[in-house]
Formats: C-alpha cells, sequence, structure tokens
C-alpha cells in the first residue's frame, strides 16, 4: 500500500455510512411512532369531546400532551432523518470519487484447459 492508496478511508467511509444507516432506520421508526402518537392522541380527544365514553378532563389533558409531543418527535425526527440522509449522499459520492482515483485492473477469466 501507498500513501496514495485510499483504500482505508474508503472502509472508513464505508463505516460512516453504515453507521448513517442505522440512525435514518431509528429515525423513521420514531417517525412512525410520532405518527401514531398523533393519530390515537387526536382519536382520544375526538372521543373526550365527543363525551361518548364519559371521559373526562384528565383524558382530554393527555390527548393534547399525545398530540404535542408527537408533532415534537415528528419535527425533530425528519430533520435528523434529512441530515443523515445528505450525510449518506455525501460520503458515497467521496467513496467513489476515492474508488474512481484508484487504477483498478480488468481480469479475464481464461478458460482452463484440461489435459
Amino acid at each position: 500500500m501507498t500513501e496514495d492508496d485510499p483504500t482505508d478511508e474508503i472502509s472508513d467511509i464505508e463505516a460512516r455510512i453504515e453507521a448513517l444507516a442505522e440512525i435514518a432506520e431509528r429515525c423513521r421508526k420514531y417517525i412512525l411512532a410520532s405518527k401514531i402518537a398523533i393519530g390515537s392522541g387526536a382519536a382520544l380527544l375526538l372521543i373526550t369531546i365527543l363525551g361518548v365514553f364519559g371521559l373526562g378532563q384528565t383524558a382530554a389533558l393527555g390527548s393534547i400532551t399525545l398530540v404535542l409531543g408527537g408533532i415534537v418527535l415528528l419535527g425533530s425526527n425528519i430533520s435528523t432523518l434529512r441530515q443523515a440522509e445528505d450525510s449518506i449522499r455525501a460520503a458515497e459520492a467521496l467513496r467513489a470519487q476515492l474508488i474512481s482515483r484508484i487504477n483498478l485492473r480488468v481480469v479475464e477469466d481464461t478458460p482452463m484447459k484440461l489435459v
């Protein structure tokens, strides 16, 4: 390996891409959970307002908390997901650039001769 060989740097970038992909996946899970919280909070608030099950003020406050907490969680994780995806794209572009600097040889498949 020479100093110009970017193999180690490519390995580091690939590890970073994997870590960012895990962060993005975790954000997607939190986004789903926040959407569920918003939906269930809105449904509970509607049920409380209509007085279907005779739920009180505590249920109304809880439903409002679910909706607001879900909105905050959704916004935060969408922002983090976008940042992670941007970082992944930048890292992949850098990796492609480093790979293009490597002098790769084409290895041809030659048929084996039977003796």
